[in-house]
């Protein structure tokens, strides 16, 4: 699969069914020894209009379950 195909993928939680992001939003962690993908670093924001407070959540390449059409299904503890 090609990292242009990755974009528009949502990534969803399969331990709480929780959307965490869509993948364009995401940086990636480069094994630059090997070009293996190592983690996605999603970003998240929590809190209330008046304060947000932006939040990583960076989850390992082996905790990706299945990579469909339209998402990324994932299982990390949060």
């Amino acid at each position: 699969m090609r990292l242009s195909e990755f974009g528009n993928k949502e990534i969803v939680n399969l331990n709480d069914g929780r959307r965490l992001g869509l993948m364009e939003d995401s940086d990636l962690i480069i094994d630059e020894n090997t070009g293996k993908i190592k983690s996605i670093i999603v970003y998240e924001i929590k809190g209330s209009i008046f304060r947000n407070k932006m939040e990583n959540i960076e989850i390992p390449w082996d905790a990706i379950k299945k990579i469909g059409n339209d998402m990324i299904i994932v299982e990390v503890k949060i």
